[in-house]
């Protein structure tokens, strides 16, 4: 069962990487059909932080399958989150001055 659970996580981080290298080519081809180059940053950097989040939680999904009772469920889950909340807050604020730099006229 937690082989099968294992492979499972593998498969959809393959498959999301998948994705994910589909939307990085596809926003940077409608960064350059538009001639945005600060939308291109953002869309960049929105991707970046998708791929980042994305690998943390198939990381703990790894560990959670790998745990071997409560208490290690526990203290795995506490831990992506307790990590998950400072990225966020992180990427919250770099986008932030992302936006007012790349978006606002005259502030690049």
């Amino acid at each position: 069962m937690r082989d099968f659970a294992e492979r499972s996580v593998e498969q959809a981080r393959k498959a999301f990487e998948g994705f994910l290298s589909v939307a990085q080519r596809t926003a940077g081809a409608a960064g350059d059909v538009t001639g945005q180059g600060g939308v291109k940053s953002v869309a960049a950097q929105v991707l970046s932080y998708t791929e980042q989040n994305a690998n943390a939680a198939f990381d703990v999904a790894t560990k959670l399958v790998r745990a071997k009772d409560p208490q290690e469920i526990f203290a795995v889950q506490s831990e992506y989150l307790k990590s998950q909340i400072a990225a966020l807050q992180t990427q919250a604020q770099e986008l932030g001055a992302a936006f007012q730099k790349g978006l606002i006229p005259g502030k690049q």
